[in-house]
């Protein structure tokens, strides 16, 4: 007898899987294993662990194919090791991924294709009004906890040898914030 096992993946642990795991239950996974974790991450356990429990004739099931792969290459990866299991393959938002088709294989290679070139387009955007930004003097980042003057004193507190715990105690920053301050010549 042939099992359902689905997968369910947000990025953050702000995010929440119910949403995911109740379509899972739906489509009738009788078991399911589920994972905050970054689709950039190749190793991730619990896909891991949902891989190994596939056997001949099961099912794996995804309700959207980014929650399985990042790019095309993982993609393609995760389904070879899942036909090499003699299973087949089902995202339930995006019926065209059916691995038990040969039409369905076709489309699959093809759109995680597209995917991939409209991520790296988006990439390359966003390279680009950040170095457009830059250029116009925006930063980026945390705002020095210092500001200048603050910082000037305490690599001047430094260099005459006080102790980095006592400077960061009277700056009321952290240790590693002075420790980062060069001293003074």
């Amino acid at each position: 007898m042939y099992m359902i096992i689905g997968y369910a993946r947000v990025s953050t642990d702000g995010q929440s899987l119910e949403s995911q795991i109740e379509h899972l239950k739906a489509a009738g996974c009788q078991a399911i294993f589920s994972e905050a974790a970054s689709g950039a991450k190749t190793d991730r356990r619990e896909l891991r662990k949902c891989l190994s429990k596939l056997k001949p004739d099961d099912v794996f099931i995804v309700t959207r194919l980014d929650r399985l792969a990042r790019s095309t290459r993982d993609l393609l990866n995760v389904l070879a090791e899942v036909s090499e299991c003699g299973a087949a393959f089902r995202s339930i938002s995006d019926a065209w991924a059916d691995t038990t088709t040969p039409h369905g294989r076709l489309m699959l290679t093809i759109l995680g294709g597209l995917a991939e070139f409209e991520r790296e387009l988006i990439r390359s955007r966003t390279g680009e009004g950040r170095v457009r930004a830059k250029a116009r003097g925006i930063r980026f980042g945390r705002k020095p906890k210092l500001s200048s003057d603050q910082q000037a004193y305490a690599a001047r507190l430094k260099a005459e040898g006080e102790s980095v715990r006592h400077i960061a105690r009277i700056m009321g920053v952290s240790k590693a914030t002075i420790g980062r301050i060069p001293p003074a010549n």
